[in-house]
């Protein structure tokens, strides 16, 4: 999922030549959350991002191994993915475990939909790679109000409930520290998208295989006492949400760019939303999905999408290296 707007698009090319697959990344990502709602009944959080990882860095490693790359060489490199691959991968995926074992995951899906919200500020004031304006006040402040509409705030009492939606704004949060690190430390080398995610990806392994057995207190489970849906959901985490996603994202950013690939971002919502309902059974109240859709018109506008000329500026199309960490 891309948090960041970028200005620059190519020459629009016909909607059947990259929509499914941008509908298709859509769903691959929205449906991570059921996945991880069934993942956390037998694992526990720290290990199913553990699987995750995992799954995700030997689905990377083939694909480079097919387009004959190499994994990063520069220790500055390495450094920076070390960073990225605990604040974008590691911990969020951690979190929205601990937070799924407390709310629906349909939920999940909505708090991740304030991702872009929390990249702006950080961006500007941290990492200084935006630039702040009125419009994206107004996008910031009309967010807040979505995610307040969300929680539920005039009826808040504590709890699993709350506690659990905590845990997924952290994991969102965690994804907006990481996209404007990553455009700051990491876009600008020459490195491809494919050897930075599978570089951050086998950190994010390395820094799981040991913080897990020490949260847990005990040796991961081994696969075969696991039940068919929890191995099918580890796989599918992995393997798809990042690993196969991440070639269906980078061939959308060729195609249209950046900019509107991150409509991704308003799409994934509505596909959790479906998922949990008619897979999981769960159920919406109706400030929930009000919430989510003030939120997605604040990131609209905090991200300039609704102003005037937004989809007629042909700039060149982005670099590949200036995707966004895998989700």
């Amino acid at each position: 999922m891309s948090g960041v707007s970028f200005k620059t698009t190519p020459d629009m090319p016909p909607l059947r030549s990259w929509l499914p697959t941008m509908l298709l990344l859509a769903a691959i990502w929205g449906c991570s959350f059921l996945f991880i709602s069934v993942g956390v009944r037998e694992l526990h959080p720290t290990y199913l991002a553990l699987g995750r990882v995992l799954a995700g860095s030997a689905v990377l490693l083939v694909i480079l191994a097919i387009k004959r790359e190499s994994l990063p060489r520069e220790p500055k490199i390495w450094a920076h993915t070390f960073v990225m691959g605990a604040i974008g991968s590691a911990l969020p995926w951690t979190l929205f475990g601990y937070g799924e074992q407390r709310v629906p995951s349909l939920l999940a899906g909505i708090w991740n939909g304030i991702t872009p919200l929390v990249v702006l500020p950080v961006a500007v004031l941290v990492f200084r790679t935006e630039k702040f304006n009125a419009q994206r006040a107004i996008g910031l402040v009309l967010g807040f109000i979505g995610m307040l509409v969300v929680l539920g705030a005039w009826q808040l009492h504590g709890g699993a409930d709350l506690t659990g939606q905590l845990l997924c704004m952290a994991a969102a949060c965690s994804y907006g520290v990481a996209i404007p690190y990553q455009k700051r430390f990491i876009a600008g080398s020459k490195l491809s998208g494919t050897a930075l995610s599978a570089s951050l990806l086998l950190c994010a392994s390395v820094q799981l295989a040991i913080v897990a057995p020490i949260v847990t207190g005990h040796a991961p489970p081994m696969p075969w006492t696991l039940s068919l849906k929890t191995v099918a959901s580890v796989i599918a985490l992995g393997a798809l949400g990042s690993g196969i996603a991440f070639v269906l994202n980078l061939r959308v950013i060729r195609l249209v760019g950046a900019s509107v690939t991150s409509m991704v971002t308003y799409v994934m919502p509505i596909f959790a939303i479906i998922v949990g309902v008619l897979v999981l059974d769960e159920h919406l109240t109706w400030y929930q999905p009000v919430g989510a859709l003030v939120v997605l018109f604040g990131v609209a506008v905090s991200q300039g999408v609704l102003s005037p000329g937004r989809w007629t500026r042909k700039p060149k199309v982005p670099a590949e290296s200036a995707a966004t960490p895998v989700q």
